[in-house]
């Protein structure tokens, strides 16, 4: 039977049938406990891809395991459009705009094949709610596909009118609390749109971490000028050995109110977005400035200006001043500089003065040398610097320097002060002196940072901004205190909450166009699309009541949403105000008591430092104590073949392809078995195919089981047929903690695999001796222990097994302790191992032996091996007469032993024991070789092999 051409019906099948019985929509059980799950909803201005899956696919894992233990799950799901990115898709298909059109093709081709109804569809795109329309449904077609048990009845966009009035209650209740403000602070912009943008509007905003940090720019003295360098660390500047520019970038002299400055084009055109009235003079290439000196402030020294490749014109001025002592990357250039002399002369500068020049330090810092950056550069092995290691050291000298250094005696009047403090310290002497200013870069972890519209993203100090203002320190004190009661998995990224917590600060809140809710006291502008979209999760709990009972927008008042979720004012009351009946306000409220909080927030860790923390700053604020959430999980990334994913690269893989190409059960399992939350997942096509193979084994394992007639269940079990149900509940046991604890890896693992190597073996043990009662009794468990992984396969071979009901809602297996026998399994491992041993000594000697004689260990090695476990020391042994009389030889195995003591697996069978284990074995070992077998005892043989012969590890001896 070819399996992979039956995967795609049977998983049709399954599918279908889960939505006919609506298997995933859950009713309110008291008592019976619940658990409420979300995972942030997807962006509908595209489809998915096999990375956003990753997520979605572990969140469908635990819920369904969760089900299965027998919680009341609620896992909803909806759509985000707000924002500007869908209205930047429409503006680009309306202007025909070329690469728009050809993506956007080719996404709608994924689903509609029909040429002419692909067109209509891509001309409908001009209208942005029809952009959201398409993509929401694929995204559901998609999420179905791969078999999330997700509850589509509470489904919305954050652009209907019933969530519109949600997120107005929202506002209200925050602006009441004065945690909005308005005021001047510095945003990210797209100077496309003229709009503050958040990370839902950049491209690539949920992995490139866009940010912003604030640079100081030093003027150093220029003839009629002054020439400007950015930087982080201020107190530096007593180090400064030379100027670095970029030969071959255009800088601009330009006038900066009464002073005249030199920096980059793009620097230049930034500083008009950060209040800063700019006038261009005339353009200076790199080349001019090299070899000429300037002034640098507070020292006084003059630096010479010097030609290097790393200066990059859209980070700061575009302009470096080099501290070789501390900064790597001026090491690096100054390095390259001195073995280069022909390019010194090129730009007409005496080699003989730029060999002289050296790094002068000025920070001291514990476990680093005189020279920090040099050491960082040898211990990294920087090649150049252009070299990628860079970012890493530079991260690592920063951190070090920053947290533990010290100024040193040459930093005038910020001598012997700690780095932490002298950075600010000497920004403000240079601020009080205007030898400096303040300036806003964006930062991320690739440049340039780009709005999904395809403008560029800047730094902008908007004045008569909308802001929430998480800087608010009684706020921050409650959400420390939320964070510290709540569960995060894994436990590595807590940390990263605290520090977005300490450093979050005012966050633009709307912004003049968009797709999204209106400010309801200030109806110019949009609430922006991470500020919309924090306590959403609420809103689950309640919509699906509220289109039932026909309720419309204009009756969810403030009020209405005050009594829902606060129990604020009586049913009577609201109900006299909105005109919905005090029976249905009832219900509404119960349901949102009943399902909250919400238990466990599950998604990748680019949301830590944005949309997590705003969820938790968000809940404490609004909702009682009671209401605040659980837990976060998290997740890292999927690359593909070694590579990031990127559509630019060709490499990625949208969900749409995985059922044709692959199939969903093989998906979930290689994505969840691939790697544990805290690491990257790199899907191989090859890797692909093994996972295939093993699935398509279980589809044969499983055939071959349920079509083959079962004997009686009186049937005398054997001793593999003992060791088969201990593996399977050592294994259920395993599995079910594995779960709890959100080890999806180590689930798959054992569970999938390791038991499907279990059952290979149990037939090449068993031979014509196979249990098949047994093995249907078991196949029967084992496939609700693999429900939640491949759930598809899983009521395939449920319902083949004659079940009439879904297996995705029964009861997790019961554990039976009582079948868990180590020594049984220890006695199994024994045999298993020596199987191997056996068939590699075949393999290198390249003959097949006509007789084979294993001798089991002798009982004073036992002895001396379990002492050893146990602590003993050599004149324990020496001590027992019965010991004692093999002397050295039992000198020489102790030491042995004590060399790799640490290693000694603690499960051991006696001597006596695993001679008759492997007795017992003697036929499978014959059937196996194809060979007669002696099973010996080594104190009656003097063979040398039996000398060899060691605990768990007989001697072997082929004739």
């Amino acid at each position: 039977m070819n399996y992979e051409e039956s995967f795609k019906k049977i998983e049709e099948k399954w599918q279908k049938s889960w939505e006919q019985k609506k298997a995933f929509q859950p009713a309110i059980e008291k008592p019976k406990k619940k658990l409420f799950i979300t995972v942030p909803y997807p962006y509908t201005s595209g489809p998915l891809h096999i990375g956003h899956g990753r997520t979605y696919t572990i969140a469908d894992v635990y819920v369904r395991f969760q089900r299965m233990q027998g919680q009341n799950v609620l896992w909803p799901m909806a759509f985000h459009i707000t924002g500007t990115p869908i209205l930047a898709v429409s503006r680009r298909i309306e202007q025909a705009d070329k690469e728009a059109v050809k993506t956007y093709e080719e996404y709608i081709s994924l689903y509609e094949k029909d040429k002419k109804k692909a067109k209509k569809i891509l001309d409908s795109f001009i209208e942005p709610q029809k952009v959201a329309d398409f993509f929401s449904d694929v995204i559901i077609h998609d999420f179905k596909s791969l078999g999330f048990s997700i509850d589509w009845s509470r489904k919305f966009t954050t652009g209907d009118l019933e969530y519109n009035k949600f997120i107005e209650w929202q506002f209200h209740r925050l602006r009441d609390l004065d945690l909005i403000t308005k005021g001047t602070h510095p945003v990210l912009y797209c100077v496309n749109d003229k709009n503050a943008v958040g990370e839902d509007d950049i491209q690539n905003g949920d992995t490139i971490e866009p940010g912003i940090e604030e640079y100081t720019i030093i003027k150093f003295k220029f003839q009629d000028s002054y020439i400007i360098a950015a930087t982080l660390m201020p107190h530096t500047i007593f180090g400064a050995t030379n100027i670095f520019v970029n030969p071959n970038t255009a800088y601009y002299k330009f006038k900066v109110q009464n002073e005249i400055w030199i920096g980059s084009k793009e620097f230049f055109e930034k500083l008009s977005y950060q209040g800063k009235n700019v006038e261009k003079i005339k353009t200076i290439s790199g080349f001019d400035l090299i070899g000429k000196n300037c002034v640098a402030p507070l020292t006084g020294k003059e630096l010479q200006i010097l030609p290097a490749e790393f200066p990059n014109p859209d980070i700061g001025s575009g302009i470096v001043y080099s501290v070789p002592a501390h900064s790597i990357a001026d090491y690096a250039a100054l390095e390259d500089l001195k073995k280069n002399e022909n390019l010194v002369k090129k730009y007409n500068m005496n080699y003989s003065v730029v060999q002289k020049i050296a790094p002068i330090s000025v920070v001291k810092t514990p476990e680093l040398g005189e020279v920090p950056a040099r050491d960082l550069y040898n211990k990294f092995g920087i090649k150049n610097q252009m070299d990628e290691k860079l970012p890493d050291a530079t991260k690592e000298l920063y951190s070090k320097e920053f947290h533990f250094g010290v100024m040193l005696n040459n930093s005038g009047d910020f001598s012997e002060m700690k780095v932490s403090e002298a950075r600010e310290s000497v920004k403000k002497k240079l601020l009080e002196l205007n030898l400096a200013d303040n300036f806003h870069e964006v930062t991320a972890l690739e440049l340039p940072v780009m709005c999904r519209c395809g403008g560029k993203v800047v730094v902008s100090l908007l004045k008569d901004q909308w802001y929430i203002n998480y800087g608010d320190e009684g706020w921050k004190e409650n959400t420390r205190n939320c964070l510290n009661k709540m569960l995060i998995l894994p436990q590595m990224y807590k940390p990263l909450f605290e520090s977005t917590i300490n450093w979050l600060h005012e966050r633009a809140c709307a912004r003049m166009r968009g797709l999204g809710t209106k400010l309801p006291w200030d109806e110019r502008w949009i609430i922006e699309s991470l500020s919309d979209s924090t306590i959403y999760m609420a809103f689950y709990t309640v919509i699906n009541l509220i289109r039932t009972n026909k309720i419309k927008p204009e009756q969810l008042t403030r009020k209405f949403w005050d009594y829902v979720f606060l129990g604020a004012h009586s049913s009577k009351e609201i109900a006299q105000e909105t005109k919905i009946k005090d029976k249905v306000l009832n219900e509404i409220h119960e349901s949102f008591e009943y399902w909250y909080p919400n238990d466990l927030r599950h998604t990748a860790v680019g949301h830590i430092t944005n949309h997590l923390t705003f969820f938790i700053f968000n809940h404490v604020a609004l909702f009682p104590e009671k209401y605040w959430p659980k837990s976060i999980t998290l997740n890292e990334f999927l690359i593909r073949e070694g590579a990031k994913m990127s559509k630019s690269k060709g490499n990625d893989v949208p969900l749409d392809e995985i059922p044709r190409t692959y199939g969903a059960d093989l998906y979930r399992l290689y994505i969840v078995s691939g790697a544990n939350l805290e690491a990257v997942v790199d899907w191989t096509e090859k890797n692909v195919l093994s996972a295939q193979k093993r699935l398509n084994r279980l589809y044969e394992l499983s055939d071959e089981i349920i079509k083959h007639k079962t004997q009686s269940a009186g049937r005398k079990a054997t001793t593999i047929d003992l060791w088969l149900k201990s593996r399977f509940n050592s294994m259920l046991k395993i599995v079910t903690q594995d779960l709890q604890n959100f080890k999806m890896r180590d689930y798959s693992q054992r569970a999938f695999f390791e038991f499907l190597n279990d059952l290979g073996y149990y037939y090449q043990r068993s031979k014509e001796n196979i249990n098949y009662f047994l093995l249907k009794k078991i196949l029967a468990n084992w496939l609700k222990i693999l429900s939640p992984l491949i759930p598809h396969t899983a009521e395939e071979f449920w319902n083949k097994l004659g079940n009439k009901k879904l297996i995705s809602l029964e009861k997790w297996p019961a554990l039976d302790e009582t079948a868990i026998s180590k020594e049984v399994e220890i006695s199994e491992n024994l045999i298993l191992n020596t199987h191997k041993d056996v068939e590699q000594i075949i393999q290198l000697i390249e003959k097949k032996p006509k007789k084979i004689m294993l001798f089991a260990v002798p009982s004073w090695k036992y002895e001396v091996y379990k002492g050893t476990l146990e602590g003993k020391q050599i004149r324990d042994f020496m001590q027992n007469p019965e010991l004692k009389k093999f002397g050295n030889e039992l000198v020489n195995y102790y030491n042995k032993l004590g060399a790799k003591k640490f290693e000694l697996s603690k499960e051991i069978l006696d001597s006596k024991k695993e001679l008759e284990v492997l007795k017992e074995a003697k036929q499978f070992f014959e059937s196996s070789f194809n060979c007669k077998f002696e099973i010996l005892e080594t104190e009656k043989s003097t063979n040398p092999k039996a000398k060899i012969a060691d605990v768990m590890k007989p001697g072997i001896y082929l004739e």
